[in-house]
């Protein structure tokens, strides 16, 4: 079973991190002389906490069966949150993150390859730190950097680091897929929608990303696979 992969992580409340916690977060900021410059670097250092396992958590979390093409997508929430797009084969899960955590790695267990954008850099590293922080054990490593059970198109698009890099929707733009990213949504918007209790329209924008990184991924097989 080969699985394609994606999650969308919402940053921590700072007031909620410990006062060494938020003095470490700040501590080259708050140096600016420049009052501007300063409260920019302050809001730049918080804005960013969603970039790291140990300020944020996963808030949704996508897997496409390549060979079914079935897509789940798993959410923070309650059971009751749950829901099904018929329509285009796609089952929203809601469950707490160490659920869906552990739902992953039971996915990945019977997987033979991952597929995913940046997954080797982001998801996977923060995907596992989660994972240790709620002493969840992992069901198989994929973290070496040329093992093929893990393909990263990031690295396949830019042959390793050969030729520079671009983010996913100028990716998609450039092969004439429809990109997941809007004005209303996108991986800077996460933080917003989350504290406004707008998380399916998380998990609906994660589903678009799998689906996108799937059509990067044909393109990838049938051009650039030799």
């Amino acid at each position: 079973m080969k699985l394609i992969f994606d999650i969308e992580t919402v940053g921590m409340n700072f007031n909620d991190l410990d006062d060494s916690q938020q003095e470490y977060l700040l501590r080259y900021a708050i140096k600016e002389p420049n009052q501007e410059i300063r409260e920019s670097k302050i809001f730049d250092a918080i804005r960013y906490l969603n970039l790291y396992p140990f300020t944020a958590k996963i808030v949704s979390l996508a897997l496409l069966n390549i060979e079914t093409e079935k897509l789940l997508v798993l959410f923070l929430g309650k059971t009751e949150d749950s829901f099904n797009d018929s329509e285009n084969n796609i089952k929203y899960r809601a469950f707490s993150e160490p659920e869906l955590i552990k739902i992953f790695w039971e996915q990945v267990a019977k997987s033979n390859q991952l597929i995913s954008f940046n997954g080797k850099n982001f998801d996977l590293p923060f995907i596992t730190i989660r994972s240790a922080i709620h002493q969840i054990k992992p069901t198989k490593n994929f973290h070496k950097k040329y093992r093929k059970n893990h393909i990263d198109l990031l690295d396949e698009f830019t042959f390793y680091g050969k030729i520079r890099k671009f983010n996913f929707d100028f990716y998609c733009k450039s092969f004439g897929i429809k990109s997941p990213k809007t004005i209303d949504v996108n991986g800077m918007k996460i933080n917003e929608l989350f504290y406004n209790d707008e998380v399916k329209k998380i998990a609906e924008y994660c589903a678009k990303d799998v689906k996108a990184t799937f059509e990067l991924y044909k393109i990838w097989k049938e051009f650039l696979n030799y």
